[in-house]
Order: structure tokens, then sequence, then C-alpha cells
């Protein structure tokens, strides 16, 4: 092997430069540094040794211009999280009775694939309630959410009863309430499998009354949105 000093090289014709032949390995060796001031154009950088490839240095910015695509095939790690990943809606304006105190399903429900079991998903119910009772002074309703057969929502103990909610009257009367109850809950499925989201309704313990959900085909909304947990 020997040794070439010079200090520039230059196509001997034209403005092309070639070096090395194929199947030939340049090597640029420990310590030497590599200088491009203009356009670098390659189909493929890898590191030279292990896995781990780094790009530029503490404080550098890198521009992806208009117009082009970066194309995620692997896992994006170290971005922070928090990102907003997919949402899917799920509605209902099924008219749906309940004079039990043991839950049962509203209609309401929608599914979700996560894409990572490091991932949460943000639950946001609206859910049209409607409640009547005849000869009271007070109602209420009681509504929870399901992740698959889990119970993972349930704010009760509104009153008594374990309502969500209560409406109180002086005396004794009849009482109609029509509403939108609305909630939102940060849940971690664990899990990349689908998985259902859906709430159930049951009447106050100590009510003799009807609860509706969708009361005469109003509109409910369940939202399911994946956010970044890495």
């Amino acid at each position: 092997m020997s040794t070439l000093n010079v200090d520039k090289v230059d196509p001997s014709t034209g403005t092309a430069l070639e070096l090395g032949t194929s199947g030939d390995t340049i090597t640029v060796p420990t310590g030497a540094g590599l200088t491009v001031v203009d356009e670098v154009k390659t189909n493929k950088i890898s590191p030279a040794t292990g896995v781990a490839f780094a790009l530029g240095d503490s404080g550098d910015t890198f521009t992806v211009p208009s117009g082009a695509t970066i194309v995620n095939s692997g896992t994006a790690t170290g971005f922070g999280g928090g990102k907003l990943l997919q949402v899917v809606v799920g509605t209902t304006t099924t008219d749906t009775a309940m004079t039990s105190t043991t839950f049962a399903d509203t209609t309401l429900t929608a599914d979700i694939t996560p894409t990572s079991t490091d991932n949460d998903v943000l639950v946001i119910v609206n859910q049209y309630y409607h409640v009547q009772r005849t000869s009271a002074s007070t109602i209420g309703g009681a509504l929870k959410l399901v992740r698959d057969t889990t119970e993972i929502y349930y704010p009760a103990g509104v009153g008594t009863g374990g309502r969500n909610f209560q409406l109180n009257a002086t005396g004794t009367t009849f009482l109609n309430l029509q509403m939108i109850y609305s909630f939102s809950y940060l849940d971690s499925p664990s899990t990349t499998s689908s998985t259902t989201y859906k709430t159930q309704q049951a009447v106050a313990e100590d009510d003799n009354q009807t609860s509706r959900c969708q009361y005469n085909d109003a509109i409910s909304t369940i939202i399911l949105m994946e956010i970044d947990g890495s």
C-alpha cells in the first residue's frame, strides 16, 4: 500500500469525478474528518459499527423542505410523547330505558386498536340522559365507563343511591330531568389489541324511577383519542 499526498483532486474532463470502482470500500479513518459544503446524494446511510447512528451534533437544526416526506416504518422514540395518533368517534340514537339498579349497556360504544402498549386513550363522553320520577323530591342518574368488561370510571357518591348527578326539589312532586351528561377519562389500556369502550346506566339504588339514554332518539357521542405515551 502506498500513500498519495495531494491537496486537491479534480476531474480530468468535464465536471464529474468518480472515486473508486464498484465493490470497493472507501474508508475515512478514525480521527479524520470528511467535510462536504454542498449537497450529498445517497440511497442509504448506516452506522459504521454497531447499530447506533447519530445525525448531527447538539444544537444543530435539520430542515425538511416543503414537499418532502419523512416515512417511518419502525418505532419513533424520544420525541417527548403527547402526540395525537388517531381519533375514533362512536354515536348512537337508540332510546334505551332502564328501571333496574343493575348496570346495562346504553348502546354508546366505540372500538380502538392502540399502536403501542405505552400509549394512552383519552375518552370523551357526551351522553343524552333523561330521568323522571313521580311523587318525589330527588332524582338522579348513574352512568359508568367500561373498557371491554372492566369498569374504569364511575364517579359515584353524589347524593345517595350511587348517583353521578342529582336533582333536588322542595316537597313531593313529579320530577323530570333531561340533560347531556359529559365527562372525560384518560385510560392506559396497555394493549395493541382491539379495545371496546362503552357506557352503562342503572337506576340509583333508592329510586323508583325510569332513566333513559338517547330519549326520543337524541344523539350521544363517545370520542376515543390515542395519545403517544413514549
